[in-house]
């Protein structure tokens, strides 16, 4: 990294032996202007889960909870110098890496991946939409793939694991375990398989799977809710975020788990827009750390 290296004075001193109580994470990804998912989702995520975000745009996206309506690429020197602006200047713990979109933007993050080198990569490989239309042409995919290696774990979902076999997508939960086995033997990297596209008996699994094999799996009952825009994006930067604090992918999934499964459980009370709205990233932050705060308002409120 071009930038210091070691905790600045005054930083928050690490809880053990390679974990941070405040982890510094980067998001490089595209936006969401109605916040549900994208840049916007990831920095709530990473908030919520104890870290400082920050964030890198490859793309701005116009879009709202009924799907996208435009995409504007910004120039790819321009998406350079915002990576080297953050990392010439802050240490960085994890970086989770969302919507590339294109070759060249690819391209550049897996250049400025080589340079920096940062201790944790979490890559959610955005290839294929919820309707099942890919996103990516055969070149972006492929730039996709590039950076598979790179990363220590990779997020798709069940179409996206499929896409980057180049096979159909998996119709069972075995089935998508032996998927991401075959991709993490292939690619060398860690696999979150994700059963979230399964049918609704099966539950909500998710696994971490090595080349050999499954490594841990974490099993919490489907929520019934439309609400579940941006969800691929929160957990992928919750993991980006556990990770650093807690020292271990398998931990990491299971508070993120615990994280989502509430922030699913407490979605439709956001009552934003009218179509597929957002998780609530923040219900558990609010109900611990506000109703303190809110009590104490109420009781001087009474008292006058």
């Amino acid at each position: 990294m071009s930038g210091s290296t070691g905790r600045a004075a005054g930083a928050p001193a690490d809880t053990a032996a390679g974990t941070r109580s405040v982890p510094r994470v980067l998001s490089i990804a595209g936006t969401d202007p109605t916040g549900g998912a994208g840049i916007q989702a990831d920095l709530k995520s990473i908030a919520a889960n104890g870290g400082y975000g920050m964030a890198v745009v490859t793309a701005l996206v116009a879009q709202n909870t009924h799907g996208v309506r435009a995409i504007h690429t910004p120039p790819v020197s321009f998406l350079a110098e915002q990576l080297d602006a953050v990392s010439d200047d802050v240490q960085i713990d994890a970086v989770k890496i969302g919507m590339l979109g294109r070759a060249d933007v690819a391209a550049a993050v897996t250049a400025w991946l080589d340079r920096v080198r940062p201790p944790a990569v979490v890559l959610d490989p955005v290839m294929v939409a919820t309707s099942g239309d890919r996103l990516l042409d055969a070149a972006a995919e492929d730039a996709v793939r590039d950076l598979l290696h790179r990363a220590d774990l990779v997020t798709p979902n069940l179409p996206e694991l499929a896409a980057l076999l180049g096979t159909g997508e998996a119709g069972s939960w075995t089935e998508a375990l032996e998927q991401a086995q075959a991709l993490a033997a292939r690619h060398r990297v860690l696999v979150l398989a994700k059963g979230g596209h399964l049918a609704a008996d099966a539950g909500s699994p998710d696994a971490l799977v090595s080349a050999a094999g499954p490594v841990t799996e974490v099993r919490t009952p489907r929520v019934q809710t439309a609400n579940t825009h941006g969800t691929g994006c929160s957990l992928s930067s919750a993991l980006a975020t556990l990770y650093p604090r807690l020292g271990s992918w398998e931990a990491a999934l299971r508070a993120a788990k615990d994280w989502l499964q509430e922030a699913l459980q407490h979605a439709d009370e956001l009552h934003v827009g009218s179509g597929h709205g957002p998780i609530h990233h923040f219900h558990g932050v609010w109900e611990r750390g506000l109703a303190g705060p809110l009590r104490a308002a109420a009781s001087e409120g009474t008292s006058r």
